[in-house]
């Protein structure tokens, strides 16, 4: 079985094989131990609550129970931009107009911006190919939102989530080498390795301030503005699904959208319920709405420094829930303890 936990100090050695399994475009995990040594020291401290809520960086790891091998870790973020510069583009229109010769222009542009700053991210969400089956994909992404939905005074009232941008097979960058190349000079690589630990002054230093024109960009970095790496596309779906949507935010390096949604409008803080673990009558269970086998229930336990969550089949009934004892023991919970439920996917009319 696949749970969804808090991460360890225990987890450092797995964290890293994930990390050199990433590749490139994916600035907060790279297969660097100094810097995931100390991001897992952060993510602890954000369990335990040792640390100020915008400072915290929480880290889940998916462990398969059978083995005890990673399969996926995913992360939120408190706040982004508070200790570093935290840029983008934003996608804007220039107007230019001559009433003379009869010339009116819209023009699509990039400005360089800090707007998102202070915002909650979700980030860091990776999949070992092994795990990439099922249900698996969404237990991982999702548990963010459950997490959200059951601590939502730990968090700000933004939530955004970079996406990966879209890159060739060879791994390169259209937008980058359309655009990034001429002001840093260095391969794509290089600049994401620099991002990763955190040296952006760069940025300020070398992007200009004043407006891009989209339309001198080269056609292929024109195409690929907004649009996500292939591997990602199922995560941005996922993203979408729970109430994240693309406002016009562009990475600066390549181009990939950045989604962005208000906490307390996430379907999780809608339609999430705390349910008390006991015992059920079958007929009540048979008879509960929606209890669809092909649609599972994610569930976790309410404990925020031992968080943990995994799918099930088990439905809540009049705020009651049946859980059989193995899954009661991986979320560490027993009778008479509240846990999160929430459907797996949208339902078409969640008020039915």
């Amino acid at each position: 079985m696949l749970v969804v936990r808090a991460i360890t100090a225990n987890d450092l050695d797995a964290l890293y094989v994930m990390a050199t399994q990433v590749g490139s475009g994916m600035t907060t995990l790279k297969p660097d131990m100094k810097m995931m040594s100390d991001r897992l020291a952060v993510a602890v401290a954000s369990f335990a609550e040792t640390i100020a809520p915008e400072k915290r960086d929480y880290m889940f790891v998916m462990e398969d129970t059978d083995n005890g091998r990673i399969a996926g870790v995913c992360a939120i973020k408190g706040a982004v931009g508070l200790t570093e510069p935290f840029y983008n583009y934003r996608i804007g229109t220039l107007v230019h107009s001559s009433r003379e010769i009869d010339v009116f222009t819209r023009m699509e542009t990039l400005y360089l911006s800090n707007d998102l700053t202070g915002s909650t991210e979700l980030c860091s969400l990776f999949l070992h190919p092994d795990y990439r089956t099922g249900n698996n994909g969404k237990l991982l992404s999702k548990c963010r939102f459950l997490f959200i939905a059951q601590f939502p005074h730990l968090f700000t009232e933004k939530l955004i989530a970079e996406m990966r941008g879209y890159q060739e097979e060879s791994g390169r960058s259209p937008f980058y080498e359309g655009l990034g190349r001429h002001f840093f000079k260095m391969e794509f690589d290089h600049v994401d390795a620099l991002t990763a630990v955190g040296k952006k002054s760069f940025i300020a230093e070398l992007m200009p301030r004043q407006p891009m024109y989209v339309d001198y960009l080269p056609q292929d970095a024109q195409d690929v503005i907004g649009k996500v790496h292939t591997s990602t596309a199922p995560a941005r779906r996922l993203l979408e699904q729970e109430g994240l949507y693309f406002e016009g935010y562009v990475d600066i390096f390549d181009a990939g959208p950045v989604l962005q949604a208000r906490v307390s409008e996430l379907r999780a803080m809608r339609e999430s319920m705390l349910a008390e673990i006991g015992p059920v009558m079958a007929g009540e269970i048979a008879c509960a709405p929606h209890a669809d086998a092909s649609d599972p229930m994610l569930i976790s336990n309410t404990n925020l420094s031992d968080f943990r969550m995994i799918l099930s089949q088990t439905v809540p009934v009049n705020g009651a829930i049946a859980l059989p004892e193995d899954e009661q023991k991986i979320l560490h919970c027993q009778p008479g303890d509240s846990v999160r439920t929430l459907t797996l996917n949208p339902r078409k009319n969640p008020h039915v």
